[in-house]
């Protein structure tokens, strides 16, 4: 069984909230179990938090979910760009696995709640991983 860890960006909630249900459901229906999980303001703290969740020998893996919905401009896609670099420089450093599933940038709140299932992409690909490495 996977012991996943769950990062939960809380930017904007209408749409990250759906997105962390969606990942929970996930790990349940893959037999895999979140033993922590640790909300942030924004996708900026999410490697932080991440790594903090890697290091624990109890968490096999862990999976990013949140949105980044402000809209379309340069610095959206510097922070979700930023953002992954830091999340894969952390599943490398702590050598466990880190998905990131997230709506946007460049979407409306709408838009970004029709991409809620990205919460579960992200779980499944975790356990996936986790997997595989055992």
């Amino acid at each position: 069984m996977v012991s996943l860890g769950l990062v939960v960006a809380r930017f904007n909630d209408s749409v990250t909230e759906p997105m962390a249900e969606a990942a929970r459901e996930a790990a349940a229906d893959r037999d895999a179990v979140v033993v922590d999980e640790l909300s942030v303001p924004g996708a900026y703290d999410s490697p932080l938090a991440a790594d903090r969740l890697a290091r624990r020998d109890d968490v096999d893996a862990v999976a990013v979910v949140g949105a980044i919905v402000t809209g379309d401009t340069d610095h959206d896609r510097v922070i979700a760009n930023a953002t992954a670099e830091k999340l894969t420089d952390v599943s490398l450093d702590r050598d466990t696995p880190v998905t990131f599933g997230v709506s946007g940038p460049g979407m409306s709140g709408a838009e970004a709640r029709e991409r809620i299932d990205k919460g579960a992409d992200a779980a499944a690909a975790a356990i996936d991983l986790a997997t595989e490495l055992d």
